[in-house]
């Protein structure tokens, strides 16, 4: 389904919605609270895609060295044990999570971290630090309550 499609569902069923809880007499959703659900669930989703691909030893490696600067496939390939068509498929699998993106440089590419990508994984995991640490705060504080 096409960007502008799913959006125009998504429009649709949040309308369908807010008529029905204005019938019943609580207040419609506003399509800018809804929008922004959506792009934090999106976030979410891409976090944790994001996250699995770094999984495995290898694409974490390339990941690592992409970090330190932007690389050409063979660059990427010297000194891991696999071949430079195993480095390309990893790569492609971290394009495709939004980590990676390529510079086309005469006949060779060049391979770079997405910072977009990356800031989605930190903001995150930004996000679950303040809770976990939120919920810390609030535990101590009660057995602090409790204790007095």
């Amino acid at each position: 389904m096409a960007p502008q499609a799913a959006y125009g569902s998504f429009l649709a069923v949040n309308d369908a919605f807010n008529v029905n809880s204005r019938r019943a007499g609580q207040r419609p959703i506003d399509r800018n609270v809804s929008m922004y659900l959506q792009l934090v669930v999106t976030n979410h989703k891409k976090a944790l895609q994001a996250l699995s691909v770094l999984g495995d030893p290898t694409r974490r490696v390339i990941f690592e060295r992409l970090a330190e600067k932007p690389l050409s496939v063979g660059k990427l390939s010297e000194g891991l044990p696999v071949s430079r068509s195993a480095v390309s498929q990893h790569l492609k699998i971290l394009k495709e999570a939004g980590l990676v993106k390529d510079i086309s440089e005469g006949t060779r590419r060049i391979y770079q971290l997405d910072c977009r990508g990356v800031a989605v994984m930190r903001e995150w995991l930004e996000r679950l630090w303040a809770d976990a640490l939120q919920n810390f705060v609030r535990s101590h504080e009660q057995k602090q309550n409790g204790s007095e």
